[in-house]
């Protein structure tokens, strides 16, 4: 059976103080859930923080991004191997907001999925649609499309052995909207099988998580779905509480 995840990405938010606080409430609650892998994707800038507070815990750590180029003159930008000296086990890739709002494309995430194999580290690659592209019936093409950029790497089987997928609705993602249990079970169905066309024993224990304003009123329902495999948490993994509380609702649904 595959472990439950859920992960939190923090996104631009909070201050040093406020991050503090939120690690701490989440190391004070987090020895209750045993069954679910839990992961928190803070901004790079309180890394070195996150690692001495969650060493030794149950809970991961990742970044929620990295650059398509190994090192090199590129202000601003920071690398794999930049990351994984801060201990980070994750890297959240191809996130909405950076295809949406800094261009990245299926060729890009395709490469910064390498880069992140490359420097050891497990990427959760995210996909999802529009509200136009959902509306115009183009949901299981689009997702199946960004899938494909990864699969077309040399070493695709290998580094979707280490990794995990997010499906995210785009028009789901701080909107307040969410699609039904059934409908994102539908899309995660989809991309379990078009892996399985390429490997049966990948699709079979690669894990399918759901992101897109995730709660506690919505988790357990989405978790009992066949093919999700937990959730990518975004504003609600900001109160520690909240947090917990959707891990142990995945964790009772197991």
């Amino acid at each position: 059976m595959r472990r439950p995840m859920v992960a939190g990405n923090w996104k631009m938010m909070g201050t040093r103080s406020e991050v503090e606080a939120l690690s701490k409430s989440i190391v004070a609650g987090v020895s209750a859930i045993s069954e679910v892998e839990m992961a928190v994707f803070p901004s790079f800038v309180y890394l070195d923080h996150i690692q001495k507070t969650f060493s030794g815990t149950q809970v991961a750590w990742g970044a929620q991004n990295i650059a398509s180029e190994r090192q090199g003159a590129f202000t601003g930008e920071v690398s794999a191997e930049m990351v994984a000296e801060f201990g980070c086990e994750y890297v959240l890739i191809g996130h909405s907001e950076r295809r949406q709002y800094y261009g990245e494309t299926d060729q890009i995430v395709a490469v910064k999925t390498m880069r992140a194999f490359e420097a050891g580290l497990k990427p959760i690659i995210c996909v999802g649609e529009t509200l136009s592209e959902r509306e115009a019936g183009r949901t299981f093409s689009v997702v199946e499309g960004q899938l494909e950029a990864v699969l077309a790497l040399e070493n695709s089987n290998q580094t979707l052995y280490n990794a995990v997928l997010a499906y995210e609705p785009v028009w789901a993602i701080g909107t307040g909207k969410t699609a039904t249990a059934q409908e994102a079970q539908a899309v995660h169905q989809c991309l379990r099988e078009r892996v399985a066309k390429r490997d049966e024993k990948l699709a079979k224990a690669l894990r399918i998580l759901y992101g897109g304003s995730v709660k506690r009123d919505n988790a357990a329902e989405l978790i009992s779905q066949p093919d999700i495999d937990g959730c990518l948490v975004g504003g609600a993994s900001l109160d520690g509480q909240h947090f917990l509380d959707i891990a142990s609702l995945c964790n009772r649904s197991y």
